[in-house]
C-alpha cells in the first residue's frame, strides 16, 4: 500500500494529499510528529520534514514539490501542471509563490505562532508576528483575487497544481479561521469552487484534538 508520512495541518502534506485525490490515487495516512525526531522517520528523510512519500513499489519521495513532480511523471493520466512549456512555467512560478512566499511571508507568521508552537512546546504565541501575518495575508489575497478576475483558475483555464498548492495553505488557515474572506470576496469564490471538489473531502473532515475548525470550514457555500 502507498503510505504518506504527514501532519494534518501541515500546507506541503494538504498539497499532496489534495494531488493523490485529483490522480485517483489511494494512500494510508501515516501522521508523523515530526518535533519527536523518530530514527525510524529521519531514516526515510534526514531532514525530519512532512510530506514523505512512499509509492507501491518502495520508492521513498521527499518535499511535496518534489512529490508533486515525481507523480506527475509517474501517473501522467490526469495531468496537474499544465500542457504545455508555458502553462507549466506559470504553474511552477505561483507554487513558489505560496510554497516560499506565502510561507514566509504568512503561514510561519500565523500557523506556527497559533498552533505549531503549543504542539512542540515553543512558549506563548508572539504578538507582533501574528500582527504582521494578519496584515501580510491580504497582500496575498488581493493578489488571487487579481489573478481569478482574470483567469478562470490561478495558473489559467485550467484547474491544477497551483490552485490546489494556494489552496493547500488557505485551508489550514481557514481552519483556524485566520483567512479574511469578507474583504476578498472573489478569492473565496475560487476557493468555493476548489474546495468543493472530490479530492477536498479529506481535508474538511481533518479534525484535530482540542482545536475544531470554524463552522464554515468545511460549509462548501462558506
Amino acid at each position: 500500500m502507498r503510505r504518506l508520512y504527514h501532519l494534518p495541518l501541515s500546507p506541503f502534506s494538504r498539497k499532496v494529499r489534495i494531488i493523490l485525490g485529483e490522480k485517483g490515487l489511494e494512500a494510508t495516512l501515516i501522521p508523523e510528529k515530526v518535533w519527536e525526531r523518530r530514527p525510524e522517520f529521519l531514516a526515510l528523510n534526514p531532514a525530519g520534514e512532512v510530506p514523505v512519500l512512499i509509492d507501491l513499489d518502495g520508492t521513498v519521495v521527499v518535499d511535496s514539490q518534489v512529490i508533486a513532480e515525481y507523480l506527475e511523471e509517474v501517473y501522467p493520466d490526469r495531468r496537474l501542471m499544465g500542457f504545455d512549456p508555458a502553462a507549466r512555467a506559470e504553474t511552477r512560478r505561483l507554487v513558489a509563490w505560496f510554497d516560499q512566499l506565502f510561507q514566509t511571508e504568512v503561514m510561519a507568521h500565523l500557523l506556527y505562532e497559533k498552533v505549531n508552537k503549543r504542539f512542540m512546546g515553543g512558549g506563548e504565541p508572539d504578538s507582533a508576528k501574528v500582527r504582521a501575518g494578519h496584515q501580510n495575508i491580504h497582500r496575498h489575497m488581493t493578489y488571487v483575487t487579481w489573478l481569478v478576475e482574470r483567469r478562470k483558475w490561478l495558473a489559467g483555464e485550467e484547474y491544477g497544481l497551483a490552485d490546489l498548492t494556494a489552496a493547500a495553505h488557505l485551508s489550514c488557515l481557514d481552519y483556524i479561521n485566520a483567512v479574511p474572506w469578507d474583504a476578498h470576496l472573489p478569492a473565496r469564490d475560487w476557493y468555493a469552487r476548489v474546495k468543493s471538489r472530490p479530492s477536498f473531502r479529506t481535508i474538511l473532515a481533518d479534525h484535530i484534538a482540542g482545536m475544531p475548525p470554524p463552522r464554515h470550514y468545511a460549509d462548501l457555500d462558506f
